[in-house]
Formats: structure tokens, sequence, C-alpha cells
């Protein structure tokens, strides 16, 4: 049976864009959720095979609230996917341009085009999805507003697009993470993601980081947190070159068990080469 993968949003979203570019041609299924915190639930209660989470945006930044649930939730990363994304302006066929007052689309999307809505003089609408941003404003017609989505989503909502590739930057891109039970085989270019807690101390972060710097690992990302059930205490996520099998990552995690208040491993995995996407 094919794998069957869930992602936030509804048919046409980029979440369902970037299963099929990483599955490339292989036949898979996908399954829509509305929430994030759904996504992961199907994955806990085996309803699904994995689980697709966008994490970041080159140019809007991290997704809220995914980074909670991968502490919530003890799944390893299975893969990263980086989705090249594009937005298009899309309308109820008959809408003309200078007919538009409002667009509607999910935050980020909005924050991705904020510029090209600024010199249209277009307020931004907040919607839940991408795709859905589409869905609706072809089921409910709402006078004088357009959608940024997917063209896909355009073709099967049956949408007119006026304008494609509006994001504000070209180069957009966003990362997803593949999420499944079990640690995934090891690929030609790996990446390890841990999350930890420093002790209260002074250079107690520089402590930690120097485990990977002294052996010659490259952090790929670091990003810091609250912890929830510690006000004043961040978590640190970071993303590291290399497989956690291989000794000198074997010997910084070990140390880093050693200076750390707190360790979550969340996965080694088969990882993108940034210049293999034109990054």
């Amino acid at each position: 049976m094919p794998d069957k993968v869930a992602f936030q949003g509804i048919n046409g979203a980029n979440s369902e864009i970037a299963i099929f570019q990483h599955y490339n041609g292989q036949k898979v299924k996908t399954e829509p959720l509305s929430e994030l915190n759904e996504l992961f639930e199907a994955l806990r209660t085996q309803k699904v095979t994995y689980a697709l989470v966008p994490v970041e945006n080159s140019s809007a930044g991290a997704v809220m609230g995914a980074y909670e649930l991968l502490m919530d939730y003890d799944f390893r990363i299975q893969a990263e996917v980086i989705l090249h994304v594009h937005h298009a302006l899309m309308v109820v066929p008959g809408t003309k341009f200078e007919d538009i007052q409002g667009v509607q689309s999910h935050p980020q999307a909005l924050a991705q085009c904020e510029r090209y809505l600024q010199q249209n003089s277009w307020k931004p609408i907040r919607w839940y999805d991408t795709a859905g941003a589409a869905k609706d404003l072809a089921a409910n017609k709402p006078a004088n507003t357009a959608a940024l989505a997917t063209t896909k989503a355009a073709e099967l909502y049956g949408l007119e697009v006026l304008a494609e590739q509006v994001e504000d930057i070209p180069f957009n891109y966003t990362r997803f993470l593949l999420l499944g039970i079990d640690d995934p085989n090891p690929g030609e270019y790996n990446k390890t993601s841990v999350v930890f807690a420093t002790r209260n101390r002074p250079s107690a972060l520089y402590d930690c980081l120097g485990e990977f710097a002294s052996r010659g690992l490259n952090l790929t990302k670091i990003e810091s947190r609250p912890r929830r059930n510690r006000p004043w205490e961040p978590i640190f996520f970071v993303d590291f070159e290399g497989h956690w099998q291989e000794p000198n990552c074997q010997d910084a995690l070990t140390r880093l068990l050693q200076r750390a208040s707190f360790v979550k491993m969340l996965g080694s995995y088969p990882a993108v080469k940034t210049d293999t996407v034109g990054i």
C-alpha cells in the first residue's frame, strides 16, 4: 500500500505540493487536516504513515506552534523537504484587478507578499490556509476580494489567476519535516536535530555549542523558544550536519548530555543540500 501522509490544509496547499515533490512520482495518499496538532494526533494513533510539518520559511521565519508540538510528541524526523514557494493572485472569474480591495490567505503567505499588497493598497485578510482561502473564495464569492494560493488551488477550485509569483522575495522557500515513528535509514547527506536546555550559569550555552564546534560539526540552525514549564528559561532547537551514528556526532551528543540540563533527540535523517535547490 502507498504511504499515507497527513498535512495541514486542504488539497492544493503548499504542504501537499511538498509531499508530491518529496515522493517524486511514487504513489502516495495525502490526508488533509485542519490544524497542526491534528497531524501529530493522526500519526500517534497510526491513522497515517507520516506527517509533513512546516517549520520555517526563508522570509517569514518560524511557523508558530510547530516546535512546541515537536517537544510534546516522541516522533522521529524521517526527512527534510524544502519547497520553493510561489504565490498566485486569484479571483472569482469576472473579477478585475482594479476591483480588488482585500486579499485573503494564510498569515505566512500574507507576510511573504506584504510589499506587493501594500503597493496595491489591498487589505490583508488572515485565513486558516492558502488553499482554504481559494476554496472559500470560490464558494462564497465575496465582493472585491482575491486570494493568494497555489496555481494548483486555482485549478482545483475554478478560480482565475491574475498574477503569478507575486511573493516579495524570489528566493522564497519553506522547510518541512517529514515525521514518523521509527528511525529512517541514513542518506547521502544527513542532518541531526536536537532540542536542549542549558544550566543556569555563565557560558552554559557557549559550552554546549562548543561541543559541536570542537568536533568540526556545522550547525545549520539554532532557534530558541520559551520553556513552557519554566518561565524565562529558553530551550534551543539545533540542527547540525551529520548522522548520530558517526563517531564525532556521538561524541558531541554524549558531551551535550553531560553539559545540558535537558536533551531530546528529534532525529537523524536525509536532508537537502541547499545548493541543489538553488538556495
